[in-house]
């Protein structure tokens, strides 16, 4: 399953470390984060509820760039 999240980032940089950590994610197959429209796009592994894995992208997210924010 794919789905596409609203992000606000700062900058390129910290979009590609939130992209990095969402990757690293257990349950996330692939993921890309797009500064330019502000979006991130997520891709589920079969059998991972989309809710609760990214409640800990978020989590991951904010590890590595604190001012991020993910609109689930």
């Amino acid at each position: 399953m794919k789905k596409t999240y609203k992000i606000d980032v700062d900058c390129a940089n910290c979009a590609n470390k939130m992209e990095t950590a969402a990757c690293k994610t257990p349950g996330v197959a692939a993921a890309t984060v797009n500064f330019m429209t502000l979006k991130m796009n997520v891709e589920f592994e079969d059998g991972h509820d989309p809710k609760s894995v990214m409640e800990q992208v978020r989590k991951n997210c904010k590890r590595v760039e604190d001012d991020c924010e993910i609109y689930i």
